[in-house]
């Protein structure tokens, strides 16, 4: 994102003037002196953007430099300082700021919220929607990974023709990424499709996902509804996030799993994982028979039957 930033400054002043001329150099490397070269006014009028990469690791000489710059800076002359943030540099940070730069802040990006907005952004970035159920199966496909997700959307932009993708879009592209079957597997078993659980659960075993992994999932999916389910009613927002110890998109997503589980049916399955838990570490002989037979009889007892 912070290169996006960058790169969006380099767009913007060769739209302008495409003969634009663009210096990209390391902070560590840039010498004193050289700043006022690239930065000096041109007889031709020629107009160029000086990009430096880890400002933090800049001279002191050099910061002096380019806070001088910054004061009265080249009309000719965009500079660019790209900046991780911490205390080393700070005196370029804090001095650039005082001369009146424009600052560009760019915040990490740690929720799953946070990223179901980077994709939905994506695809409005390029004129298109994604539906709220496709973009968390995205995250769930592709992982946490912002450059993976960038790709996977401009993928999807590039080879579907419809205005909002769907869940059947990015199904086409991701399903059955190992890294996240086990998620996957458990997902559709609470939630009652047995067909797609099944398959998930065969691609998962034969791409090499170790059984007690699976069997993790399931348990994990379990105790979620568990968790969600037995409290207390009153509690709403965040208190109840709080109090399950979920954050609250989670919790949002427990509570339309819960439709259709009763606490005798989710007693049912719990025991049937921790039979197969048993049964996947040495205490039976077929792993994913001990698997198949747990889905089924997870996806039996949403519904009572």
């Amino acid at each position: 994102m912070a290169e996006r930033a960058v790169s969006g400054v380099v767009a913007a002043a060769r739209a302008a003037d495409p003969a634009t001329e663009v210096h990209d150099l390391l902070g560590s490397k840039v010498t004193t002196g050289e700043l006022t070269q690239l930065t000096s006014p041109s007889l031709f009028g020629d107009r160029s953007v000086v990009v430096i990469r880890s400002a933090q690791d800049l001279a002191k000489d050099v910061i002096a430099e380019i806070v001088a710059y910054a004061k009265q800076p080249s009309e000719d002359t965009v500079m660019v300082l790209a900046h991780p943030g911490g205390v080393k540099g700070k005196a370029l940070v804090d001095g650039v700021k005082k001369a009146g730069a424009k600052v560009i802040t760019i915040s990490k990006v740690t929720k799953a919220g946070e990223r179901l907005e980077f994709i939905k952004g994506e695809f409005k970035r390029a004129g298109r929607n994604i539906a709220g159920d496709a973009a968390q199966a995205l995250l769930d496909a592709v992982g946490n990974d912002l450059r993976e997700l960038a790709a996977a959307c401009s993928q999807l932009v590039f080879d579907s023709e419809e205005k909002t993708i769907s869940a059947t879009a990015v199904a086409r592209y991701h399903k059955g990424r190992a890294e996240v079957t086990g998620f996957n597997v458990a997902d559709s078993a609470v939630e009652g499709r047995l067909a797609e659980a099944l398959e998930q659960l065969r691609w998962a075993l034969g791409t090499g996902v170790a059984p007690v992994l699976l069997v993790s999932a399931l348990a994990g999916g379990l105790r979620s509804l568990a968790k969600v389910g037995s409290a207390p009613r009153n509690l709403r927002g965040g208190q109840l996030a709080s109090h399950v110890g979920m954050p609250p998109w989670k919790v949002d997503r427990v509570r339309r799993q819960l439709n259709g589980w009763g606490p005798e049916g989710l007693s049912r399955a719990i025991q049937a994982v921790a039979s197969a838990d048993e049964q996947v570490k040495g205490g039976g002989a077929d792993p994913a028979y001990a698997l198949e037979h747990t889905v089924q009889v997870i996806v039996a007892n949403r519904t009572g039957r």
